[in-house]
């Protein structure tokens, strides 16, 4: 757990940068249009059709951009070009990182205005995450290195930290089960999710083995779509037309050694990383883990709750299974987690889709599934040997 030393350690609250736009495609509409053998749309497109939602958002022309940061589904020069903007700063970056780097930049004098965009056109363009042509081979070895023995999946690989997970702490499959039910229960509520079928633990136990001891209900869903969202300065913020969501603690912290052996993953599963990155986003943000109203967290597998829980400080290391079945994840739990459901069950946006999920319960928008008297938001990312935090406020 953190102190409450450590929570007012350093300076916080500095709100140096806000998100005041965003913006989304029709993931349900091009679900369905995919699934009819249609090409709506390539990443390119829909970076941009989600950039002219977020623009309209904020109420701001793109001639107001300075800055450019795109997703690694794209090119970055070419996606300026498709936009039709020519930013004096730009980087290209994941969900999690594209929201610091545009602080970074805010903080440097380096942009004031900075839009974010990703757009990925997954399923329709039958990209692969498993097999001998899995995407990031190259860069994420570990599913070079495991592919003699047959994982060369991300599903194998989180599978297998699954399996050493239970061994060591005792946590079962009906415990796991609690994470997809509660996720399908959010997304039950929310429109833009594509699969909003509620389901039960005897439900996800009927489910077939994708990669034994995950089930189907346990995997992320591939489809396409895109997000946007706009950075600005903080002072700029206060007279736009949205009410600001400000970035108010930022944590990273890398945990590569022997990364590519797994080993990260199957012995301490990652609290370690997970430890140092809630000091440091918790401190900046001068709070802890009981001031967090919701939790966000990457969930490509339904393994990644359990195990940011506990290395988080929302609950005790080996205690998970007590929190998912006490404390409770799901609506009128004492922790709500991915409200919007989450890449289960709204959108597989790699990461994207949950800061417009932040966003919009900060601002109160959020129908049925409103977090009522939600003033903080953690999102969190613990992929591709990194732990980064992002404390979102109002």
């Amino acid at each position: 757990m953190i102190s409450q030393n450590e929570k007012t350690s350093t300076d916080h609250r500095r709100r140096s940068a806000a998100i005041v736009g965003i913006g989304h495609t029709d993931w349900v509409k091009d679900w369905a249009r995919v699934r009819n053998n249609e090409k709506p749309n390539d990443s390119y497109g829909y970076a941009a059709d989600a950039l002219i939602n977020a623009l309209s958002d904020a109420g701001i022309e793109k001639t107001e951009l300075d800055g450019l940061i795109v997703g690694p589904t794209t090119a970055y020069e070419r996606m300026a070009e498709i936009l039709g903007i020519d930013p004096k700063w730009g980087d290209q970056a994941d969900a999690v990182l594209s929201v610091a780097q545009a602080v970074m930049a805010i903080e440097s004098g380096m942009a004031e205005t900075i839009a974010l965009v990703y757009g990925n056109d997954q399923r329709s363009g039958q990209i692969q995450y498993g097999g001998p042509q899995a995407m990031g081979g190259d860069a994420f070895l570990s599913y070079i290195y495991h592919a003699p023995w047959g994982l060369t999946s991300q599903g194998a690989l989180y599978a297998l930290t699954f399996q050493a997970y239970k061994h060591a702490t005792g946590f079962g499959e009906s415990d796991l089960a609690r994470v997809a039910v509660a996720q399908r229960e959010w997304s039950s509520q929310n429109p833009n999710a594509v699969m909003r079928k509620r389901i039960e633990i005897e439900n996800y136990l009927d489910a077939p083995y994708i990669c034994e001891p995950l089930r189907l209900y346990d995997y992320c869903m591939i489809n396409d779509g895109g997000v946007a969202l706009i950075v600005t300065t903080a002072e700029k913020a206060r007279t736009m037309k949205q009410k600001p969501v400000y970035i108010e603690g930022l944590g990273r912290r890398d945990l590569n050694s022997k990364a590519t052996s797994l080993e990260p993953r199957l012995t301490e599963f990652y609290h370690p990383a997970q430890e140092d990155c809630a000091k440091q986003a918790f401190a900046m943000a001068g709070i802890g883990p009981e001031d967090v109203d919701i939790l966000q967290v990457y969930d490509s597998f339904s393994v990644h709750i359990p195990l940011a829980l506990e290395g988080y400080g929302y609950c005790r290391k080996g205690e998970a299974a007590k929190f998912l079945a006490e404390t409770g994840i799901g609506p009128g739990g004492k922790l709500p987690v991915n409200t919007s459901g989450g890449h289960l069950s709204e959108s597989y946006m790699q990461g994207w889709a949950h800061q417009i999920e932040s966003v919009r319960q900060l601002r109160g928008e959020c129908g049925d599934r409103q977090v009522h008297g939600c003033n903080r938001v953690h999102y969190t990312s613990d992929v591709a040997g990194k732990a980064v935090s992002i404390i979102y406020g109002k």
